[in-house]
């Protein structure tokens, strides 16, 4: 398989697709390859919206791709579109991998319509955080699998979630692939078998884009790297309860001996997240400085809330949103503030990644809570003080989007790009698989390995 080719077979992408155009885009593919493709529904979403999955044939082993498990990323799914067209129309490509393939190209399609106002405009950021929604945790579907660990049970999975679990008992598929995409970044990758051969593949296939590799802080204080840019996906027992939230797609699958891989693209880049030279400050500076502004952030929004809260009506999923996230803030800044080392000195990455945090929590936060705002006053609720807290925090998200831009005016990546990295990840685990179960049965079958 040459999976550079493969890259350069992504289309040119200038958009998302809304929800409804990718259904109607499933449902063409499948009307013009039924001898290849077969779309069905596994369940239904909260708010009643059919969940399909699309099986391309091949065989013995199965796989399952995770788009839009979080709704505000959506490369997943034209990755997920893009994957399904190359395996059509490359029957060598499908018997070589040996997979039969169940694809979910949108995971949660309640949360992407409220994504939708931004998803013709992808390199806008400004568009971004103003159209920005994401669940709080406990309405995530990577974050409420079924999940006992010591004396914490997660046991709420979400409509959504239970239509993966379905489908992931009924195929038990030898790999997962979990589609994700940060904002202001640069790649990285999680696989949950420590595995440095793959690993090392895995971290080469970013630059063939031009894509730097993530070398700041990992999202996740204490997840351990098997190779720079690819670390060990962390248990979830370890975050679960920290967040009171369930576990991910990986500790589900764990029951099957599945190889998990999650992959994280950016929408926007800069080379100060490769950027390995000293930066001049210790860890304990860093965090110190970013917690601040993260307490900053909860104070002025907890006020909000409180001057707003006897007047709001709508049951919002932006109010849900905000007051979960406000509690991941807090805790995930004690868990830097508590980190091992601090004295220690930083790299340009990690301070430059740590700030981008702040501005990302900033205007993911401020802006929801606009939406949350815009939704009472859209409603016709015009108190005094909804009238008054929208003025302020508009006033105030002007000048948190001028810092954020100040700090960091990279241009947007290429969809295109981003795409095809998730492409070349998938494939590029999937051949990894294939040969490493050729070897086994050659071993079985003679005593010598395969010869690949």
């Amino acid at each position: 398989m040459n999976v550079a080719e493969c890259m350069r077979r992504v289309p040119g992408y200038t958009r998302f697709p809304s929800v409804d155009a990718l259904h109607a885009e499933l449902k063409d593919m499948v009307d013009a390859r039924p001898d290849v493709l077969r779309l069905r529904r596994i369940g239904t979403s909260r708010l009643g919206e059919r969940l399909h999955v699309l099986t391309v044939a091949g065989g013995p082993a199965d796989a399952v791709v995770i788009a839009g498990p979080h709704p505000n990323e959506p490369v997943g799914s034209l990755t997920a579109l893009t994957l399904i067209r190359l395996l059509c129309e490359d029957p060598r490509l499908r018997a070589e991998l040996g997979v039969r393939w169940h694809v979910a190209a949108c995971a949660d399609p309640d949360g992407a319509r409220l994504n939708e106002g931004w998803y013709g405009r992808p390199g806008d950021r400004r568009a971004y955080i103003e159209h920005f929604f994401r669940p709080d945790l406990a309405e995530q579907v990577e974050w409420t699998f079924p999940l006992t660990a010591n004396d914490y049970t997660f046991d709420r999975p979400l409509p959504e979630t239970l239509a993966l679990m379905n489908l992931i008992d009924e195929v038990r598929p030898s790999l997962v692939c979990s589609l994700h995409n940060g904002e202001y970044q640069g790649a990285f990758f999680y696989l949950n078998q420590n595995d440095a051969a793959l690993a090392q593949r895995l971290a080469s296939l970013p630059g063939l884009e031009g894509l730097p590799l993530h070398h700041g802080e990992p999202e996740l204080p204490g997840v351990e790297p098997i190779v720079p840019a690819v670390y060990r996906t962390p248990d979830g027992a370890q975050v679960a309860a920290a967040f009171s939230a369930g576990g991910s797609s990986a500790d589900y699958v764990a029951r099957f001996g599945t190889l998990h891989l999650v992959t994280e693209v950016p929408y926007w880049t800069d080379a100060r997240v490769s950027d390995q030279r000293p930066s001049g400050r210790t860890y304990r500076e860093v965090v110190t400085k970013g917690a601040a502004a993260r307490r900053e952030l909860i104070d002025t929004l907890q006020v909000s809330m409180r001057a707003v809260a006897d007047d709001l009506r709508a049951c919002s999923p932006f109010r849900r949103s905000i007051e979960s996230t406000l509690q991941s803030v807090s805790t995930l800044s004690e868990m830097e503030t508590a980190a091992p080392d601090l004295d220690r000195p930083t790299t340009v990455a990690e301070e430059f990644g740590n700030r981008q945090m702040t501005h990302l929590l900033r205007l993911r936060l401020l802006a929801t809570f606009l939406r949350m705002l815009n939704a009472e006053l859209a409603a016709g609720n015009h108190t005094p003080a909804i009238r008054e807290e929208r003025r302020l925090l508009a006033e105030r998200l002007d000048r948190w989007y001028g810092e954020a831009e100040a700090d960091s005016p990279g241009s947007p990546i290429e969809l295109r790009k981003l795409v095809a990295v998730q492409l070349a990840a998938i494939l590029t685990t999937a051949a990894h698989l294939r040969q490493t179960a050729l070897r086994g049965e050659q071993i079985a079958a003679t005593g010598k390995p395969h010869p690949l």
